[in-house]
């Protein structure tokens, strides 16, 4: 009978395909029996099953993390070779990447604005409560991301392959896991592939600038997320239609446009070159 040691020895020998596709195996295991009686229990609302179910998979991703560091590499510390490390320098690439995604988004919605293609309006509601709520989600979700695709997702193709090879194939991941939806929607909202590809070249750029901590990318990815959830469940932006959604973003997506799409290149270039030349920190 096999013991327990040759088959974790065996993962650890195969490809990355093959150590993605095990991991996910495992993490959908043990989080089915807990996330089907959530859902089942909180089907009537939609938003805390989402949030129950979403918050209990990371909880199990970082779970299954320390196990698979510990018994397939023999790194008991297997997040800090993601790039969450325990560094003062990281809270403040956290912080420096918050405020360039924050001011970058605005700056996209100023310029649409200058067009006449929106119209920026104050928020109807509490506006600390909305800055505070907002910051608290896009830092869940940067967090999130930033751990799974640059940091697990990452280093395990850089395992195999060369760093330019994962950059390129971490990126299409990205983007593509954020396609999981019926085939009618991915073709009406394709335009946001490219953008979330360059967004993903972004931000692992952004990690080799900061000698592979994940400040700076949970930060940039944060703060994306934080001024749209501002503008938009504030209801700060209207549309005034004298420009196309292709151009302006569908669904009132930023990124889900030609615009959105220049600016992210922008923003990429700008991190590319930083990486290629100087970090963050000397």
């Amino acid at each position: 009978m096999l013991n327990s040691k040759y088959i974790l020895q065996q993962i650890k020998n195969k490809s990355v395909i093959w150590r993605l596709g095990a991991f996910l195996i495992c993490l959908l295991f043990l989080w089915l029996p807990f996330a089907i009686p959530i859902y089942l229990i909180f089907n009537s609302d939609p938003n805390l099953t989402t949030i129950l179910t979403m918050g209990l998979l990371f909880i199990v991703f970082l779970l299954l993390q320390k196990f698979w560091g510990r018994y397939i590499y023999q790194q008991p510390n297997i997040l800090q070779e993601y790039g969450l490390v325990r560094e003062r320098k990281i809270l403040l690439e956290l912080f420096a990447g918050l405020a360039i995604g924050y001011f970058s988004s605005k700056l996209l919605y100023v310029v649409q604005a200058i067009f006449g293609w929106v119209i920026i309006q104050p928020t109807s509601s509490n506006p600390l409560k909305l800055v505070i709520e907002g910051l608290i989600s896009a830092l869940g979700i940067g967090l999130a991301e930033e751990l799974v695709f640059r940091g697990w997702v990452l280093t395990e193709l850089q395992r195999d392959y060369s760093k330019n090879t994962a950059l390129l194939v971490s990126s299409g991941i990205f983007a593509v896991a954020h396609f999981i939806k019926p085939i009618s929607e991915i073709i009406r909202t394709f335009v946001t592939f490219p953008a979330l590809f360059i967004l993903g070249l972004t931000l692992v750029w952004a990690k080799g600038r900061t000698q592979n901590r994940l400040g700076l990318s949970i930060g940039l990815h944060s703060g994306l997320v934080w001024s749209y959830y501002i503008l938009n469940v504030g209801e700060q932006i209207e549309y005034t239609g004298k420009a196309p959604d292709w151009v302006t973003g569908i669904d009132g997506n930023p990124i889900a446009g030609i615009l959105g799409v220049i600016f992210l290149g922008i923003l990429a270039i700008l991190m590319r070159n930083s990486f290629l030349e100087t970090p963050l920190h000397k």
